[in-house]
């Protein structure tokens, strides 16, 4: 299992700052995405939030005269023992030689990093809501949620059906589609303005794009709803050295998603957008 879900923010799992190599073991699809499991007998139990800065072994370039890709970053899907299981979508060149992995192929991993999800204050109810490969986090929380006897709303937003697969990762999920393809047409901040206004006496826990973040925090301040944010950020490094992630907080200053989070309390937050990056 994973680690179970601390109390607040201010516990983490640390992981040893060297890469390991793992091996890929399975290989799953599920719409427009893949799930890689692989073994890591030698990894920290990760908490729900946390990420890993991933890299495939082999071939992990545009070719020998060129520069390698950059380890990318991906939220942890689901740990069980000594394995590991990420969700990953082809979007350029990195991500598909990830998405090219088979069994038996190895994988470079640092992680866990960051800092995950707390469990929920006294008997708040836990909506969760998630927007595309944003769903990730939130999928190994329903689990830790379930495991301990509390239930939980589950919310995702995708562009169509194809995406949309992806909800089978769940135990069960009420599902909106930009084009309306599968579930209800509309976006998933749609549906959790619906489940808020159903029940307020809530935390909202999210993780997708930037945009439909920064529309859950802003519903969730007006309606003075805790909610705990997992933020999407490229990441160079993964632990704060490229200052290449931040984002503004309240107090003034940015923080570092990679280090500072990627889940922060969501009252802390000026903007789930970076510096300079339009809604």
């Amino acid at each position: 299992m994973s680690a179970a879900l601390p109390p607040d923010g201010g516990s983490r799992t640390l992981a040893p700052l060297e890469r390991r190599l793992l091996e890929v073991v399975e290989r799953r699809e599920h719409g427009a995405y893949v799930v890689l499991a692989a073994e890591d007998p030698d990894g920290p139990a990760p908490q729900p939030g946390q990420f890993c800065m991933v890299a495939a072994a082999e071939r992990w370039g545009a070719g020998a005269d060129e520069r390698p890709f950059l380890p990318r970053a991906f939220s942890v899907l689901r740990a069980d023992g000594k394995r590991i299981e990420l969700l990953l979508e082809d979007v350029g060149p990195g991500t598909r030689r990830l998405c090219e992995l088979r069994p038996g192929d190895g994988l470079r991993l640092l992680g866990p990093l960051g800092r995950g999800f707390s469990a929920p204050p006294g008997d708040r109810r836990a909506i969760l809501c998630g927007g595309g490969v944003g769903m990730a986090p939130l999928a190994m929380l329903q689990d830790e949620l379930l495991a301990g006897g509390r239930d939980a709303v589950v919310l995702l937003g995708f562009r169509d059906a194809e995406h949309a697969a992806g909800a089978k990762l769940f135990a069960r999920a009420r599902v909106a589609t930009d084009d309306g393809s599968a579930g209800r047409r509309g976006l998933v901040t749609e549906l959790l303005a619906e489940e808020l206004a159903r029940d307020p006496v809530a935390i909202v826990y999210g993780c997708g794009p930037p945009a439909m973040l920064e529309t859950v925090r802003a519903l969730c301040e007006r309606l003075e709803i805790p909610a705990q944010l997992a933020l999407e950020a490229g990441m160079a490094c993964g632990f704060g050295a490229c200052y290449g992630c931040v984002v503004p907080l309240r107090e003034g200053g940015n923080a570092r998603v990679c280090v500072d989070g990627p889940v922060f309390d969501a009252e802390r937050l000026a903007s789930c957008l970076a510096p300079g990056e339009a809604a």
